[in-house]
């Protein structure tokens, strides 16, 4: 297994549509999950799409912990179930509604920025595993928002792309600093 390098807003591979996976059951497709997996953990986030590896393919691996869950979608009393650690190859998105809700998102190839971006609330979602079989499932609130995320990358946006209002993109720094400050208050 191997630590990949990160690729940054301004680079090509970010900028273009990924090329769907022929084969998701080929050893170079799952050594590229298991790398995949080993950078994600290394760095910290929620998901990860091949494009941000330097990889133009159409592969992303996400998870939702239980807690991040109840904190991004207000959900008291005890956690829910979290989405263990999934690979979507191939993945294809439907909104179910057609609301949105905006909400702070940051990103590993935007590094030190957040911003609010709407995305649906409520979605449908369809990709091969790297068994070949077909997963399909619904998600919402934050589960939602991480796969409209990653599967953006491999349709060459950046969330800042998303943004609605500018003025909400800042840098992550700030944000916590002035969210402590108004809970201090």
């Amino acid at each position: 297994m191997a630590i990949l390098k990160i690729a940054r807003m301004g680079h090509p591979v970010l900028k273009r549509i990924a090329d769907p996976v022929a084969d998701p059951t080929a050893p170079e497709i799952h050594k590229l999950i298991n790398d995949m997996v080993d950078t994600l953990e290394d760095i910290g986030g929620a998901g990860l799409a091949a494009p941000q590896v330097h990889v133009p393919l159409r592969v992303v691996i996400f998870h939702v912990p239980g807690a991040r869950i109840a904190a991004e979608d207000g959900v008291v009393g005890e956690n829910p179930p979290g989405i263990p650690l999934t690979a979507l190859i191939n993945p294809e998105i439907t909104p179910l509604v057609p609301e949105t809700i905006a909400g702070i998102e940051a990103c590993l190839s935007v590094p030190g920025l957040a911003g609010m971006v709407p995305r649906y609330r409520h979605i449908r979602y369809r990709a091969l595993r790297p068994d070949g079989a077909v997963i399909e499932r619904e998600a919402s609130g934050f589960h939602a928002r991480v796969v409209q995320h990653e599967c953006d990358h491999l349709d060459g946006i950046l969330y800042p792309m998303r943004m609605t209002d500018m003025k909400t993109l800042s840098f992550v720094e700030e944000l916590r600093r002035f969210e402590n400050k108004e809970a201090e208050d």
